[in-house]
């Protein structure tokens, strides 16, 4: 845990990336809405006002070219109409041109100068009022005088307005061509900043992820650290464990078991120096028994602490002991079962083999309520495999308790450098499979 300590979270770091990121994304985003607000005022301001008012002054000069055929045709001799006939037609295109100027000036604010609408305003109201004087001079008898002021100065007039509306569409074009080098510009403008954002972008899920990588590595480096450290107490406790409790086996079997041995020789002599019919006698008696019943006792719990039945009689013997005495002591019935040959186990592995299975099996005493329980065991090609089954209550969710008794049965099989497994089986309950690599071994040595 030291190393934790003093170790810093990456989650101030990764926050700052985080917080880098929003902030260019909300920059760039600000960045390209404005400069789409400006391809959207070129092309819908300009653009398209631009494009309304070529159609207008595109109008002017149709409505001036109606004009220019009418006065040809005016000034033809062999035409049987009179001057005057032409006046309604006049009045019809003068109409339009008066609407479809009014409309050209307010769509080419943008496109003229003032001078230019005033020029084209004065142009035409100059040329109206030389065709009410001819058409006056017609009405009056002096059709010969209002055709000389048509060619010379009505058409010079109405040619001069062809030439301004020509020169109008002109610069009009002029105009969109000049806005459509502007969109493109903007367009590239807004695509290099759109690469450059993405560029951005990944440079900064480059650098996030690679300082998430190295501190998920340094994270990891340290838990592996930790649990290999864990895993060396956990197996030290263990072994001490085993050598405490041999110790104390001994000891019971030895000092205790001697001693009550002895006590119960003392008191059988006593006994046989008493009368028959003495009280003392039958007291004596009662005495002895007791010494025996507390010798079987410290025997059991010997054997508990560290069964010394393994030194004498071998792993699988001492499982055929073990077993017997299980549905005794916990009234759940044992089914044992070995199919291979028996074979030499070594002391270590046997000694936490055997733990496993009082685990295993004091777990389905305890927890399951199954009234019935299979032991079995094989040794095949240098493995032990060991299964104690029950078809109880079973545990809980998909992955075991995380009690002390699971995480012990854990340690003790990586400790032998085998594997434990908890399954489920078909029929329910659980089933505690344990492998561990075993040679065959001549001398065996059972070191707790």
């Amino acid at each position: 845990m030291r190393a934790f300590a003093g170790a810093r979270s990456p989650t101030t770091g990764l926050l700052v990336g985080m917080v880098i990121t929003l902030a260019a994304a909300s920059a760039d985003s600000y960045y390209l809405t404005r400069q789409i607000t400006r391809l959207r005022a070129l092309q819908t301001d300009l653009a398209d006002r631009n494009r309304k008012d070529s159609l207008q002054l595109l109008r002017i000069q149709n409505d001036l070219n109606s004009l220019g055929l009418a006065m040809r045709d005016m000034l033809d001799s062999d035409e049987p109409y009179p001057l005057t006939a032409w006046s309604a037609q006049f009045q019809r295109v003068r109409l339009d041109l008066e609407d479809a100027l009014r409309r050209e000036e307010q769509l080419g604010v943008a496109t003229k100068t003032p001078e230019q609408r005033q020029y084209l305003a004065d142009s035409l109201a100059q040329f109206w009022d030389a065709s009410d004087r001819i058409f006056a001079l017609a009405r009056g008898g002096h059709e010969a005088d209002a055709r000389a002021q048509i060619r010379l100065s009505l058409q010079a007039r109405q040619a001069a307005l062809g030439t301004a509306v020509a020169r109008l569409l002109v610069e009009n074009n002029e105009s969109e061509e000049q806005t459509a080098a502007r969109v493109r510009g903007i367009y590239s403008q807004v695509e290099r900043q759109v690469y450059l954002f993405l560029a951005a972008t990944l440079a900064a899920i480059v650098v996030t992820s690679l300082y998430l990588i190295r501190s998920n590595r340094r994270l990891f480096a340290r838990l592996a650290s930790l649990s290999e450290e864990r895993r060396d107490v956990a197996q030290q406790l263990i072994t001490a464990r085993e050598s405490t409790f041999r110790h104390l086996a001994r000891e019971l079997h030895d000092e205790f078991g001697q001693t009550l041995t002895a006590m119960g020789l003392m008191l059988g002599r006593a006994s046989k120096q008493a009368p028959e019919d003495s009280p003392l006698r039958s007291e004596l008696r009662e005495i002895s028994e007791i010494a025996q019943r507390m010798l079987e006792h410290v025997r059991g719990l010997s054997q508990t602490l560290h069964p010394s039945i393994l030194e004498e009689v071998g792993f699988e013997g001492t499982l055929d002991w073990y077993l017997s005495t299980v549905e005794r002591q916990t009234g759940v019935a044992v089914s044992y079962e070995r199919t291979t040959p028996s074979v030499p186990i070594d002391g270590t592995v046997a000694i936490h083999v055997y733990r496993i299975m009082q685990e295993a099996l004091n777990n389905v005493a305890r927890h399951s309520g199954a009234k019935q329980a299979w032991v079995r065991l094989r040794v095949t090609a240098g493995l032990l495999e060991l299964d104690i089954e029950d078809h109880g209550a079973g545990m809980n969710g998909a992955t075991p308790r995380r009690g002390l008794g699971i995480v012990t049965m854990r340690e003790r099989a990586a400790l032998v450098g085998g594997t434990i497994e908890f399954i489920r089986p078909r029929e329910g309950g659980t089933l505690v499979r344990v492998r561990v690599p075993v040679k065959d071994v001549q001398h065996v040595d059972y070191v707790g």
